[in-house]
């Protein structure tokens, strides 16, 4: 696992998790905590707008690069397994990969986009907000704690390299 690629990639990799694990702690912290207090109407355009936000900030590149430089370095461990930090490497990358990206993917974004469709002056609006605020959370806090664990495996697998 040698080469300037992969310490690049180990860098760049520490600090977008680490950065991301950030923005989706305070989201688990208290940022969703915040919205609740809201009414329903002024919680759901909060959210929304945050999200419509997020799609054209530095957030995207981020996230972007972050997945793809933790797949990179899954496929880097895997391939070289039996050199030092790279089952740190290989772990980190996929757990972040997964953990992050592919949960992202499969249940945070379908319910950002069945909120912003929604009407929060009906009932069926409300509802989907409590169910919104339960369920979008709870997949939000499985983002926090796989960008936290990748961070510290990337840290181990640069630690172990020569």
């Amino acid at each position: 696992m040698a080469g300037t690629l992969v310490t690049a990639l180990l860098w760049f990799s520490i600090v977008a998790c680490g950065l991301l694990a950030g923005l989706y702690f305070t989201f688990s912290a208290f940022a969703m905590t915040a919205f609740a207090r809201l009414d329903t109407a002024a919680g759901v355009a909060a959210m929304n707008s945050i999200n419509r936000v997020i799609q054209r900030s530095l957030f995207m590149p981020l996230f972007v690069g972050s997945s793809l430089s933790s797949l990179a370095l899954a496929v880097i461990g895997a391939l070289h397994r039996d050199e030092a930090g790279a089952c740190a490497a290989l772990a980190g990358g996929a757990i972040y990969f997964i953990g992050m990206f592919v949960v992202t993917m499969i249940f945070n974004v379908p319910r950002n986009n069945a909120l912003d469709a929604s009407d929060p002056a009906t009932a069926e609006g409300e509802a989907l907000w409590l169910r919104y605020r339960k369920e979008w959370t709870g997949w939000n806090h499985v983002r926090t704690l796989a960008s936290t664990a990748a961070l510290v495996l990337f840290v181990i697998a640069l630690g172990g390299r020569p």
